[in-house]
């Protein structure tokens, strides 16, 4: 089974408007962008807009800010960062959002492992506080597509291997990352996982990786689609200029097919 859906639920006043329109169009699936701050603050608000995507059978997920990096120097930052990780779960529980994406960190000067180590140690903290709290959704580190971003998908594998967390796949920065969607690379590493939250769409890149999203071509999203293992269930959330849209031609692509 595949749900797909759109980055963006526009502001609190029309979220309840706008998912009812996502599910008029077919989507079964939201990715509610905390990209520049968590902007529902209040819990009744969140709680309403959780029953209506409950009602209309979207699943709800966050992006966390991108503010993040839990290989920082500063311990501050390391701080600030986890403390908006933890708003987002806050949040993600009055939604009943499943999962919180978030991209972990930057190597810095730090080497490839040392970094791995200390995003591993952040992320460890951040489940203990999740569960002495009692937050629902998952914490999911996302693929990144710069070279120089900690986000790779042998290190995505470890941390749900050594952390217990969730994942999000990024293809369009895979692509970028590695000049190739290796999208049998992420079978054989996300073998045991049966439910994959992926992020697809679009995407201009260079030398050093992701320039930016771009929309999302028909044969690219039939690339997807038909190298995913069958066996799965997937959420796809499309992050190009016009997700909606592109989600929309995503969903009649699957069809199609």
């Amino acid at each position: 089974m595949i749900k797909f859906g759109p980055s963006g639920l526009g502001g609190v006043n029309e979220a309840i408007s706008n998912l009812e329109e996502y599910h008029k169009l077919g989507l079964r699936a939201c990715e509610i962008a905390f990209t520049y701050g968590v902007y529902i603050k209040e819990q009744k608000v969140a709680e309403e807009i959780g029953r209506a995507a409950e009602r209309l059978g979207i699943y709800l997920s966050i992006h966390a800010p991108y503010f993040i990096n839990l290989n920082s120097t500063e311990k501050e930052k390391i701080e600030k960062s986890k403390e908006r990780i933890l708003d987002c779960l806050k949040v993600g529980t009055w939604l009943k959002a499943k999962r919180v994406i978030f991209h972990p960190g930057f190597y810095g000067k730090s080497g490839k492992e040392d970094t791995y180590e200390k995003i591993k140690s952040e992320i460890i903290e951040i489940q203990k506080i999740r569960k002495e709290k009692k937050y629902t959704p998952e914490l999911a580190p996302e693929t990144t597509g710069k070279v120089n971003v900690f986000g790779s998908l042998e290190e995505i594998q470890k941390l749900v291997d050594e952390t217990g967390c969730s994942f999000c796949i990024d293809f369009a920065h895979i692509l970028a990352r590695e000049k190739d969607y290796n999208f049998e690379k992420a079978a054989k590493l996300f073998t045991k996982e049966k439910e994959w939250h992926i992020h697809f769409s679009g995407i201009e890149y260079g030398e050093k990786g992701e320039k930016k999203h771009k929309e999302t071509a028909e044969p690219e999203i039939k690339k997807l689609l038909t190298s995913l293992p069958k066996s799965n269930s997937y959420i796809i959330i499309n992050e190009a200029p016009n997700p909606v849209a592109d989600a929309v031609k995503s969903l009649k692509v699957y069809g199609k097919l």
